[in-house]
């Protein structure tokens, strides 16, 4: 299935000069959702995976269908204050400023074979903090996965040491 035609490119959103890509056509179809699942499950191959773990917030809508296709736990990385138990903190870079991530301080065992997934790959930072956050818990990121990659900027060249894959390249 061509998943390409169920991405909608919104233009400045969420500001000017920003061209969004929309995953909601894809979330609203259900063969379109079930080949994606079946096309990033392709990309991991046979590799062992105890938890997924995926940002917030649309990164959520895949990385529990995958824990569950792949009988792993999944565990939200999520912004400051909204997981309810204790938490490790990673603060990260962003082009003005900086943001945090958070996961729970139990949520990955020393060991862990983890994989990250989240929706777009553009900057890489986000994705680099959350990377942090697993290692910190003593857990090995498996794999960096995402729905779609914005390869113009260059978000993976913030990822250079994670195997790094991504469904659908813009």
């Amino acid at each position: 299935m061509d998943l390409y035609k169920f991405i909608r490119n919104i233009d400045d959103f969420p500001k000017e000069g920003i061209q969004f890509k929309d995953i909601t056509p894809l979330l609203a179809n259900s063969d379109a959702m079930e080949d994606c699942v079946r096309q990033l499950l392709k990309m991991l191959g046979d590799q062992k995976i105890d938890k997924v773990a995926a940002i917030e917030s649309r990164g959520f809508f895949f990385g529990t269908l995958l824990a569950q296709q792949l009988d792993a736990g999944f565990i939200p990385i999520r912004k400051p204050g909204k997981l309810p138990y204790n938490t490790i903190k990673e603060t990260y870079e962003l082009e003005y400023g900086t943001d945090t991530l958070e996961i729970h301080s139990d949520a990955i065992l020393k060991g862990d074979r983890v994989l990250l997934h989240d929706d777009v790959l553009a900057t890489g930072g986000t994705m680099a903090a959350a990377c942090r956050l697993i290692e910190k818990l003593g857990g090995e990121v498996v794999q960096c996965n995402f729905m779609l990659e914005i390869e113009a900027l260059n978000g993976v060249l913030k990822l250079q040491n994670q195997n790094v894959k991504s469904l659908l390249k813009f």
